[in-house]
């Protein structure tokens, strides 16, 4: 499928709707419950408004930045979601790739489909995101495992102890594993291209596709009417289990689903390297406030943390506004997967590209020569006067 008609990140949606099935698409697409925390976190960023610099020669304006001692080539990156194989015929090899060509940074799955060793061999600077367990064992398993296959920044999900409320997800027929049903197989047979290019070339490529890197062993097949992902212990892992992590992993460590200051202070206690402010992009629990309007209290409170956030993110404008309240980098999914769904690594490298000339163009307009320049000086709260 063709992206050469999309001309912003929103535009992927449609295209990737088009070409999913609707439980594929509604996994990535859809928010939780009554998606409030869905819509809050593209509203965070309407509440702002710029406040132009002019006469500023920019002709030199860069947006290289550093992060753990990596160069990368813009401040933004693509955040981790879950079956990326589903969505294009290698997708997470496809979106590490596009990333690793197009200098951002990437971030694997824990819920992907493609072993985490073979998406560091087409991209060795990948991050990894993990579900770790609850069981001290079975997290040094996991870590090791990170490890051997030359993962160097390991983000730790902490925002997931039980499973999402599944009522949107099954109104379109997602379940995880996927369950064999007519209705299904009815969504197959109405997306051919996706039956034929995506999940059959799979089955024949590679077999039946399993979350390969959930635990240190393989976990369930994607599509199964009996096996069941396994979530025992995510509701007992604590403080303690990230200490054990920070104690046997000597790289950098990453919390993502950091929301409060009391949180993120008792992350620098441990001795994480960074956090990720962030609600899950709205999936998990609903009404949590939007990351884009906590991010500045948690950056005054731990400035010696490199503190990035993800949630919303769909314009050139939205990554300065994030970057203006003190974020080093920040993360976006759904666009990106959408683009992977759309066309493949030429759609997320095309989707890349997009962003990085927005936030070029936008850097220029507001006068900036780097998107550090951005602070709350530029960028102030919108008063809304009464009609």
């Amino acid at each position: 499928m063709s992206t050469r008609k999309s001309f912003n990140l929103n535009d992927f949606r449609g295209l990737a709707k088009k070409r999913l099935p609707a439980s594929i698409f509604a996994y990535i697409d859809n928010g939780a419950e009554d998606e409030v925390s869905l819509r809050w976190n593209r509203e965070a960023y309407e509440a702002y408004e710029f406040i132009p610099q002019v006469l500023v020669d920019v002709s030199s304006r860069s947006q290289n930045i550093e992060l753990f001692g990596k160069s990368y080539d813009s401040p933004f990156g693509i955040s981790p979601v879950g079956l990326g194989a589903l969505y294009n015929f290698n997708g997470d090899v496809a979106l590490a790739a596009a990333a690793h060509a197009r200098k951002v940074p990437y971030i694997l799955s824990g819920a992907s489909l493609t072993r985490m060793e073979e998406v560091t061999a087409s991209a060795p600077d990948a991050w990894f995101q993990a579900y770790l367990p609850g069981d001290p064992r079975e997290v040094e398993r996991l870590l090791q495992r990170a490890k051997s296959a030359g993962i160097k920044d390991l983000v730790i999900t902490v925002d997931v102890p039980v499973s999402v409320n599944p009522d949107r997800y099954a109104r379109f027929g997602f379940s995880s594993p996927l369950r064999p049903s007519w209705g299904l197989m009815w969504q197959g047979v109405t997306h051919p291209r996706w039956t034929i290019g995506t999940f059959l070339k799979t089955l024949a490529v590679h077999g039946m596709p399993h979350l390969e890197n959930w635990r240190a062993d393989r976990g369930s097949p994607i599509l199964s009417s009996s096996a069941q992902r396994d979530v025992k212990n995510r509701d007992r892992f604590t403080w303690d289990h990230v200490k054990l992590a920070r104690e046997k992993w000597q790289a950098n460590l990453i919390l993502k689903g950091i929301m409060s200051v009391s949180d993120a202070i008792n992350s620098r206690s441990i001795g994480v390297n960074g956090i990720i402010v962030s609600n899950h992009g709205g999936r998990q629990a609903d009404s949590v406030a939007a990351p884009l309007s906590v991010l500045g209290d948690i950056v005054k409170a731990v400035p010696e943390l490199v503190v990035m956030m993800d949630g919303g993110i769909r314009r050139g404008s939205d990554v300065l506004k994030a970057v203006a309240l003190g974020a080093r980098c920040v993360f976006a999914g759904r666009p990106f997967n959408f683009a992977l769904a759309a066309g493949g690594k030429a759609g997320v490298e095309s989707a890349i590209e997009l962003l990085q000339e927005e936030i070029h163009r936008n850097m220029a307009l507001l006068g900036l020569k780097h998107p550090y320049e951005m602070s709350e000086t530029q960028m102030r709260l919108r008063s809304v006067r009464a009609g």
